[in-house]
C-alpha cells in the first residue's frame, strides 16, 4: 500500500494531464444469472510509465449459493511498443488494493491532519484495504467497523487489528450512528441501495470516502450529505454515468455537474482541496481503469524485481 498510494496518485495526475486513453467501461448484463460482466481498457502514457491494460470484472451475486466468490477479475498487461502480452494478473486482489489506494490518496489530500478516529462500513475485502489505506496516511488511534453481519465484523477485527499502520483499537459498532458520531475519516465499501448512515450523525470536518456504489441504483452516502459537502471524484464523466449518490443529487437539484472536482486537479494544484476545518469533504470513486493500469504496472515491475509469479511462453 505504501508503494501503491503514490502510484495511484500519479495515475490521477496522468488523467488530469490527458496522458491516458480511457474509454468508459463496458457493461454486459447476464440477466439470467443476475450478473454483470465489466470490461475496462486503459492506455497510460506518462513519460516514465507506459502500459496498456484490459481488466475484466465479473460480478455474479448468485455465486454465494454456489460457495464461490461473488467477483472474479483479471488484468491483461500489454507492451506499449510491441503490443505483446506481458502479464496476466489476478484482478480481485489488485482491484481491492487500488481502490483502497484511491481512498488513501483522497484522505491524504482532504482529511484534517489531526484526524484520529475512523469508521469503515463493510467488513469485506474492500473494507480491509480501505482501512489499510487510510491508516497509511493518517495516524488513527481508533476505528469503528460496521456491517450488518456481526460475525464478519468479529473476523475483520481479529484479522486486521494492529497489522502494519492499523491501530489495535478496532471496535465493532452496534449502529451506524455509533460508528460515525466521532469519526474524522469514514469509508463506505458496501453494495447497498440505501444510505449507510444518517447525515445528522456526522461531526463537522469529517472526510468521507465512498467506494462501494457503482451503479445508478446504489447509494451509500445520504443526498443531504452530498449537498453540503465539497465533492471530489475520480472521474467526473464516470461518476455522472454510474454513481448513484451523484446522479441522485444532481437530479434533485442539490448539486451541479460543475460542483464536482476531479481529485487529479487537487493533486496537480489546479483546484483547492479542504479550505476550512469545519468543511465536510466527500470523495466519490467508481473506479477508473487508469488505477488498474498503474497498479498492474507496479505489480509487474515488482514481480520481475523479486522474481515472483510464473513465466510462460505466450508466443511461439
Amino acid at each position: 500500500m505504501a508503494e501503491l498510494i503514490p502510484a495511484v496518485k500519479g495515475a490521477y495526475t496522468a488523467l488530469t494531464k490527458g496522458e491516458v486513453e480511457l474509454p468508459l467501461r463496458i457493461q454486459i448484463p447476464v440477466t439470467e444469472e443476475e450478473g454483470v460482466a465489466l470490461f475496462m481498457p486503459a492506455y497510460l502514457h506518462q513519460e516514465d510509465q507506459k502500459v496498456i491494460t484490459l481488466k475484466t470484472v465479473n460480478v455474479f451475486p448468485r455465486n454465494l449459493l454456489r460457495n464461490l466468490p461473488t467477483i472474479h477479475a483479471a488484468v491483461l498487461v500489454m507492451n506499449v511498443e510491441t503490443g505483446q502480452i506481458e502479464a496476466l494478473l489476478e484482478g480481485s486482489r489488485l482491484t481491492a488494493l487500488r481502490t483502497g489506494a484511491a481512498s488513501g490518496v483522497a484522505t491524504d489530500l482532504l482529511a484534517r491532519p489531526e484526524s484520529r478516529v475512523g469508521a469503515v462500513f463493510g467488513a469485506g475485502v474492500q473494507g480491509r484495504t480501505q482501512l489499510l489505506a487510510i491508516c497509511s496516511v493518517r495516524q488513527l488511534d481508533q476505528v469503528w467497523i460496521f456491517d450488518l453481519d456481526q460475525q464478519r465484523v468479529g473476523q475483520f477485527i481479529q484479522e486486521m487489528a494492529g497489522v502494519g499502520p492499523i491501530p489495535k483499537d478496532l471496535k465493532a459498532a452496534s449502529s451506524p450512528s455509533q460508528a460515525v458520531e466521532n469519526a474524522d475519516v469514514i469509508c463506505t465499501a458496501t453494495t447497498t441501495t440505501r444510505p449507510v448512515f444518517s447525515d445528522q450523525d456526522l461531526k463537522p470536518g469529517v472526510h468521507i470516502n465512498g467506494v462501494g456504489s457503482y451503479t445508478p441504483a446504489m447509494i451509500e452516502v445520504p443526498p443531504e450529505t452530498v449537498a453540503r459537502s465539497s465533492v471530489f471524484v475520480d472521474s467526473r464523466e464516470a461518476v455522472i454515468a454510474e454513481a448513484g449518490e451523484i446522479i441522485t443529487a444532481i437530479q434533485q437539484g442539490l448539486i451541479n455537474e460543475g460542483d464536482l472536482i476531479e481529485i487529479g486537479q487537487v493533486v496537480t494544484n489546479h483546484k483547492a482541496g479542504r479550505t476550512r476545518l469545519e468543511e465536510i469533504t466527500f470523495f466519490k470513486s467508481v473506479g477508473v481503469a487508469v488505477q488498474d493500469a498503474a497498479a498492474a504496472w507496479l505489480a509487474l515491475r515488482n514481480a520481475r524485481k523479486y522474481r515472483l509469479g510464473r513465466e510462460i511462453h505466450w508466443y511461439k
